[in-house]
């Protein structure tokens, strides 16, 4: 059963005719330039715009027919930018992952510690830099045990620590047989992920594994880029 089906999906301006099946159990990166429709189809799958009845599915079940509870199960989502209004602190941010599980704790003080926020547990999250934020918010999505995580552009903030972690923590989750979709820029970070969606322009051009997708001719055409494959840093935590 795949974890993720969206057929033919299109949205104006945006999206045209996006098709796309996604097993459970992987880690899958969505790249292409800025405008491509990469955090739209996220916000597609995240059941975040509406789309034809069955055009986006979970598990075989069309979004629309989950209840806005189940939802909050079976899906986490991490948006590209968090913006607060109001100064919860970082804890009460963290906690509303469980929000669908009935508003208990379970993973709150584990996911703080994973994401280096025991410290600033208690400091409005608006008073936050922006790679902190980031923290929460993927602590959040957590918390929530969701299967389906769904993370827009997760590592733009955050120091390479912090970003490595974030990467663990995905390969951690797709070993628990959960699947993990972000939206990347830095084309190394697909080389960690099983499969790269590439979109441009709202269209889908290619699909499979990095190695295979991510030629130097594919780069000219989506990108506008001159590809030279060579070695690279290679950064593991310690």
């Amino acid at each position: 059963m795949n974890a993720l089906t969206l057929k033919n999906i299109t949205i104006p301006g945006r999206l045209e005719k996006v098709s796309l099946e996604l097993p459970a159990g992987a880690l899958v990166g969505l790249v292409g330039p800025n405008g491509a429709g990469k955090s739209t189809l996220l916000q597609v799958a995240a059941g975040l715009l509406p789309v034809a009845h069955d055009a986006a599915c979970w598990s075989g079940r069309p979004i629309p027919k989950i209840a806005i509870m189940e939802r909050g199960r079976c899906t986490a989502w991490v948006p590209q930018e968090a913006h607060f209004e109001f100064g919860f602190t970082v804890r009460a941010v963290v906690q509303q992952g469980r929000y669908a599980h009935g508003d208990d704790e379970t993973g709150v003080d584990a996911a703080l510690t994973r994401f280096d926020l025991t410290g600033l547990a208690r400091r409005p999250v608006n008073q936050l830099s922006g790679g902190e934020r980031q923290r929460v918010m993927l602590a959040r999505a957590y918390v929530t045990e969701a299967p389906l995580q769904l993370w827009d552009e997760p590592l733009a903030p955050l120091d390479p620590r912090h970003g490595l972690k974030v990467l663990a923590l995905a390969a951690e989750l797709k070993r628990a047989g959960g699947t993990v979709i972000m939206s990347l820029h830095d084309l190394r970070v697909a080389y960690y992920l099983d499969q790269v969606a590439v979109l441009s322009q709202g269209r889908l051009q290619a699909v499979g594994r990095p190695h295979d997708v991510l030629t130097a001719k594919l780069l000219h055409d989506v990108f506008g880029v001159k590809a030279e494959f060579v070695s690279s840093l290679i950064l593991k935590l310690p």
